[in-house]
């Protein structure tokens, strides 16, 4: 008897939804300038460093980590201005969470419905869930949420769940406070904000889960420069936040990422600062950008700028900006919306200087070649 091979077997038993995905492509770091990720430019001082080390080493790495993460909870409180009569839980990464409201509100039929472009990781990790996703499409000019549209889809979706992120990725806008509402008003399910990028537009609904009862607001530590530590938390009513939390595999945030997050927070000005600066240098690279004819490029309240290339072709100006040094994100291809399109995380001065000359250098190439 002939025993098939792995590949074979994992193709009849691996679910078709799953054999049809790829996997999330995160590219090979080579010692570029990193702009590709969305990632904070500043690092901590040496006496942070020196002092964040003394802090770990009263951890006890052989026992497990408090399941509750009660210490780090205060502090994101604090940072994230989460209401009082709000209940949090934490996962790690956004990610995890997405994951786990995707598991629990998938009854049979049910669908989640996100604007698009956006995140691209509502619609996959729906499909890992075997849930129906549905996109609405953003509009053209200024990737503002359709709320004709939107509602549309809702009244006839009747969807489980609706991610909107605000700030969105990858076009950097936030939906107004008033679509917002209106979404709130018209979705028969939970709404989840995902305010990833809030701390850069300076404005949050999370007050609003006080009296939204069917609204959750998630938030990262990742873009206030604490990447790393992959950790999220989703803010809401009690009654959404314990059936979630049952889906939660215990000690999901290790002892090594608490301790360093509620250490951070303890230095929320130094924080605070940080993201200041992040907008700065976001706002003098706009300016860069658009004093280019060959660029377009749309404003932005996130820390990372969506920009087209008018004359090249994206694909091939991704590949010359890495063979320069500058990686960035290539979403041509991604979307028929995004054709053409780079998403440039804000680096440091120096590192947006290096991308700008690169830029240049790889524009000029490319109608060159035109000419030709």
């Amino acid at each position: 008897m002939t025993m098939p091979d792995a590949q074979a077997l994992a193709r009849r038993w691996v679910r078709e939804e799953i054999l049809e995905l790829g996997a999330y492509a995160v590219p090979a770091f080579d010692g570029q300038v990193k702009l590709d990720a969305m990632e904070n430019p500043h690092g901590w001082s040496s006496e942070m460093v020196a002092a964040w080390l003394e802090h770990l080493q009263k951890l006890a790495l052989n026992r497990y980590p408090d399941p509750r993460a009660e210490a780090l909870t205060a502090g994101l409180r604090r940072f994230f201005n989460v209401p009082d009569a709000a209940q949090l839980m934490l996962g790690n990464g956004s990610d995890e969470l997405i994951q786990l409201l995707c598991l629990a509100l998938n009854r049979p039929g049910a669908g989640m419905l996100v604007p698009e472009p956006s995140f691209s990781m509502y619609a996959m990790i729906s499909r890992f869930a075997g849930m129906r996703c549905v996109g609405v499409p953003l509009k053209a000019d200024d990737f503002d949420l359709d709320l004709p549209a939107m509602l549309q889809a809702i009244e006839r979706e009747q969807p489980a769940l609706v991610m909107l992120a605000r700030p969105n990725n990858p076009t950097g806008n936030s939906f107004s406070r008033e679509a917002l509402e209106a979404v709130l008003d018209a979705a028969p399910g939970l709404v989840v904000v995902d305010e990833a990028y809030a701390p850069f537009a300076g404005e949050s609904v999370m007050a609003e889960i006080e009296r939204r009862p069917n609204l959750l607001v998630m938030a990262t530590v990742s873009k206030i420069g604490l990447a790393g530590l992959r950790l999220g938390l989703l803010a809401g009513s009690a009654g959404w936040i314990e059936q979630l939390d049952k889906l939660r595999l215990p000690y999901n945030i290790n002892s090594l990422s608490q301790a360093s997050a509620a250490f951070a927070l303890q230095h929320e000005a130094e924080l605070r600062e940080r993201i200041a600066r992040v907008c700065h240098d976001r706002d003098v690279l706009h300016q860069a950008l658009l004093s280019r004819d060959d660029l377009q490029v749309w404003p932005s309240e996130a820390n990372f700028l969506l920009v087209r290339l008018v004359n090249a072709d994206a694909t091939a100006a991704h590949a010359g900006l890495r063979a320069r040094g500058v990686l960035v994100k290539n979403l041509d291809g991604s979307h028929p919306a995004l054709t053409g399109c780079l998403r440039i995380t804000v680096g440091s001065p120096e590192e947006n200087q290096l991308l700008l000359e690169a830029l240049g250098g790889v524009l000029e190439a490319c109608g060159q070649q035109k000419l030709r």
